[in-house]
């Protein structure tokens, strides 16, 4: 048995959560990789609308397992406050496991990342402010806390000791702050992290894969944030990829099976940094009204474009993609006529690749497509499509050299169109 792999394949809020909700039924593990809290995955069904920050968005199926992986920081506060909102559906909640090897997010890895976007001024790169790339950092300086710390007796040295580090960082930046307050709710939030079993998630995983069990690894941001691949400077502090699947659940790379890449019909982008296909017009206008495009986790509104091919096709190979899933397709509706950048111009040069100049100075190159009237929230059969629909996913999977195999008309769980 292979371990199956669902990610974004734009700058995040694809819609991976609806996915993963979709498909759980088929699975027996749903593994959170990588990211934090500043993830937020929106789940629609029987009339409920939920956020999802750092638990897998298979929590509300009955006999799954779901696990937050080693590659996952987590926040014990904001998990916290997961959990009660959780219990206040008064639905059923599915077995959780924790990683032991998943770092833990402190009151001053926030701090600090609050105190260095606001030093960054007109350059900030748009954090959640979650305290993600903080704790990512102190992971890979091997400063970091871990789950698995919490057990050991001398846990509050090692805090104090990360504490004072962080303090004295805070030292050199222009900014004020109050800790005491954070410090209580944090150690008091410690209490229901413990009350879920840590296990050694990746010997879990690797016995879960020899009984046949099926697996679906959840991504959380998108390709183009990736640490290594994204629109650098612009982008998270972990790898969104397929490969950050292998090293945030201890996957070996000839175990992964099927990659479902999700994918909007159009783009969006939450905070700063280059969008090559961004609308200024009242279409980009109509795409984040329509679309209710804010962010789930930060509430702040998207940033809309056409759908881009280059970036597009650069994530598809990055994450050797072996299935597509089109979402928020319905928002197209009503639009005379759909464009999609094909190519970039950058120094006078025509390219279909996306290059390391990734900023400004790439101006888009569209091609144009017939759109549809039809409001497609109501379909219960994607055959009963406007043919210009049928021409615009054939047109994509001829371009994208992938097959579209799902196509979300809207967000409920109900509104999900097989092919």
């Amino acid at each position: 048995m292979k371990a199956d792999v669902l990610l974004g394949l734009q700058w995040g809020d694809e819609g991976k959560g609806k996915i993963v909700d979709v498909l759980t039924s088929k699975y027996d593990i749903i593994a959170r990789f990588q990211g934090g809290p500043n993830a937020g995955h929106t789940l629609e069904f029987d009339g409920i609308k939920h956020v999802l920050h750092t638990i897998p968005s298979g929590i509300f199926h009955p006999g799954v397992i779901n696990l937050i992986g080693n590659g996952v920081v987590i926040d014990p506060v904001i998990f916290e406050r997961e959990i009660q909102e959780i219990k206040a559906l008064g639905i059923p909640m599915s077995e959780l496991l924790i990683s032991k090897k998943a770092h833990l997010i402190l009151p001053t890895h926030k701090l600090l990342d609050a105190a260095s976007e606001k030093a960054k001024g007109k350059e900030k790169i748009g954090s959640t402010l979650k305290g993600i790339g903080p704790t990512y950092m102190d992971k890979t300086g091997r400063n970091g806390l871990r789950v698995g710390d919490i057990a050991d007796p001398n846990f509050k040295k090692k805090y104090e000791k990360l504490k004072r580090k962080h303090i004295q960082i805070l030292n050199f930046y222009d900014f004020k702050y109050e800790l005491e307050e954070l410090e209580t709710a944090w150690f008091a939030s410690l209490a229901i992290l413990k009350s879920f079993d840590h296990i050694e998630s990746e010997h879990y995983i690797h016995k879960a894969l020899k009984e046949n069990k099926k697996i679906l690894a959840e991504g959380a941001q998108g390709t183009l944030l990736d640490i290594d691949f994204g629109s650098y400077p612009f982008v998270t502090s972990s790898n969104t990829i397929t490969a950050g699947a292998c090293t945030g659940l201890g996957i070996a790379p000839n175990k992964i099976g099927e990659v479902f890449g999700i994918f909007k019909a159009y783009c969006t982008r939450v905070g700063s940094g280059p969008f090559p296909s961004e609308l200024f017009n009242e279409v980009g206008a109509h795409l984040g009204k329509v679309g209710n495009e804010f962010g789930a986790t930060t509430g702040r509104p998207r940033r809309c474009g056409w759908i881009d091919i280059p970036a597009l096709k650069y994530a598809i190979n990055i994450n050797g993609v072996t299935q597509l899933m089109m979402m928020k397709t319905d928002v197209l509706s009503g639009i005379d006529t759909v464009k999609a950048c094909t190519h970039y111009e950058l120094d006078g040069k025509q390219i279909d690749y996306l290059p390391f100049e990734d900023n400004e100075g790439l101006t888009p190159v569209c091609k144009e497509l017939k759109g549809w009237k039809m409001d497609l929230m109501q379909l219960e059969s994607l055959a009963d499509a406007p043919k210009e629909v049928h021409d615009y996913i054939a047109w994509l999977e001829d371009v994208l050299e992938t097959p579209i195999a799902i196509v979300s008309v809207g967000p409920d769980r109900k509104q999900t169109l097989f092919r």
